[in-house]
């Protein structure tokens, strides 16, 4: 399993005025840790979609929440492959505490690749390895 972690503070902006994380803000958090991940992996979105014509459109998302993230907190933000295929990749992501080590939030996405018409497409071969295709 390919893993990556992006660290970062909490801004008050992504806070409600109690200073606690709204909840949305963690699928945000969520895609900054995929971009790295990939970005890491030696894939960039933007050349895969100018290069190649293919697009990571969203079929599925979930969140579940443990404990709430606060203004001027660290997080990290733990993402990685759970699945890939040539049609699809689904993502899982941990989010925790950099102080403590509590894991606040865990979720997955699942992505289908697609052309810019948002019709279905199969991921081109030379990006296997990078998805963990066999």
């Amino acid at each position: 399993m390919i893993a990556h972690e992006t660290r970062f503070r909490v801004r008050y902006a992504e806070t409600d005025q109690m200073g606690v994380v709204y909840y949305a803000n963690y699928f945000i958090w969520m895609e900054v840790g995929r971009v790295e991940l990939c970005r890491a992996s030696g894939i960039r979105y933007r050349d895969m979609e100018a290069d190649d014509g293919v697009r990571l459109a969203v079929a599925e998302a979930t969140c579940r929440y443990s404990f709430p993230a606060h203004y001027d907190e660290e997080v990290i933000v733990k993402a990685w492959i759970e699945e890939a295929n040539p049609r699809m990749v689904r993502f899982g992501y941990q989010i925790t505490s950099a102080e403590s080590g509590r894991k606040l939030v865990s979720g997955e996405t699942k992505h289908i690749f697609c052309t810019a018409q948002m019709k279905p497409a199969r991921l081109p071969a030379k990006y296997f390895p990078l998805f963990g295709i066999g």
